[in-house]
């Protein structure tokens, strides 16, 4: 029988851009917290991959809606990003791209950021200047000057900015970010801040070109004002809803109905999740998978109360 939770051991990254807040005193860049090669800790399943535990339960865990949408493997990587240095500049391909590029059944990685630590005047680029033309982006691109058309944005603590796939992009310096994209892994870099090219940091420029688009640009949205007990929608797309819960001392009642896997981080205080007779006590930074068959289940704070990230689809 498949648990109401699961719980993962993260898979850390290690990239030059890292800090040390994921894990203090250890050079990390990301924390890959729910994703297909998590193992399950804990339970009848500890051991088992993400990958495998989705392949034996099919639409008991993932949901009768993601499986008519998305099919049946686990279609979410979400991760916890520890911005230390600027990012290089990227871009990601589409599902159309991906299969092509990549070979059949490869997914495209359109993504969101929801922005957890801001350092005073941390920035980010979101796509291209309003006016670039595909020509400058390629003349730039292949010169190495895209930094002169790009689209700088200052950033705040609960902001959130949806990232289409296509879009040129790039995390600088002084962030925490909460990310939920795709399930995929292809990052084409059009630009690494001058670093030296390695054979695990090269730049992609054919690939770059072939896929990012001079007209796609985004913006960063607020957290709206939230009241105790109110669950409040960040971003929506074909790919994952992301949503918002916030608990003072009100206890929070939600439900997959089936039709949804729900993936939960705390990003704020301690949350209490129950269901039936299973229970997990989940402090900040931490994450659970509430499978689609779960159902009803609550969710309480402790003491200074909670707020949780919830992707789902």
């Amino acid at each position: 029988m498949l648990p109401r939770f699961l719980m993962l051991s993260p898979e850390y990254r290690d990239y030059v851009w890292g800090g040390q807040r994921l894990r203090p005193g250890q050079l990390t860049a990301e924390a890959w917290v729910i994703f297909e090669n998590d193992q399950v800790l804990g339970g009848p399943l500890a051991g088992k991959t993400l990958a495998q535990v989705t392949e034996e339960y099919g639409e008991t865990l993932l949901g009768k809606a993601v499986v008519e949408r998305r099919g049946r493997r686990f279609p979410l990587l979400i991760k916890l990003l520890d911005c230390n240095e600027w990012l290089s500049l990227q871009v990601h391909p589409n599902d159309q791209q991906a299969a092509e590029m990549e070979g059949p059944g490869q997914n495209g990685k359109t993504e969101a950021w929801h922005f957890l630590e801001v350092a005073n005047d941390a920035q980010i680029i979101a796509g291209l200047k309003t006016g670039t033309t595909s020509e400058n982006m390629a003349e730039a691109i292949r010169n190495g000057t895209i930094l002169d058309l790009a689209n700088f944005i200052n950033m705040k603590a609960g902001d959130t900015v949806f990232m289409p796939a296509g879009t040129i992009h790039a995390l600088g310096p002084g962030l925490m970010v909460y990310e939920v994209q795709e399930t995929s892994d292809f990052t084409y870099r059009v630009f690494d801040w001058n670093r030296p090219q390695t054979g695990r940091r090269v730049l992609h420029i054919d690939k770059s070109l072939a896929v990012a688009r001079a007209d796609s640009s985004t913006q960063a949205v607020p957290t709206p004002a939230m009241k105790d007990g109110e669950c409040r929608v960040l971003c929506e797309s074909e790919y994952f809803t992301l949503e918002c819960l916030k608990s003072e001392k009100q206890a929070m009642e939600l439900n997959t109905e089936g039709r949804s896997f729900h993936a939960l981080t705390v990003i704020e205080g301690v949350a209490r999740f129950s269901r039936g007779g299973e229970k997990v006590r989940l402090c900040c930074y931490e994450s659970i998978l509430v499978p689609a068959s779960t159902e009803a289940y609550r969710l309480e704070s402790e003491k200074g109360g909670f707020r949780i990230l919830k992707s789902s689809l």
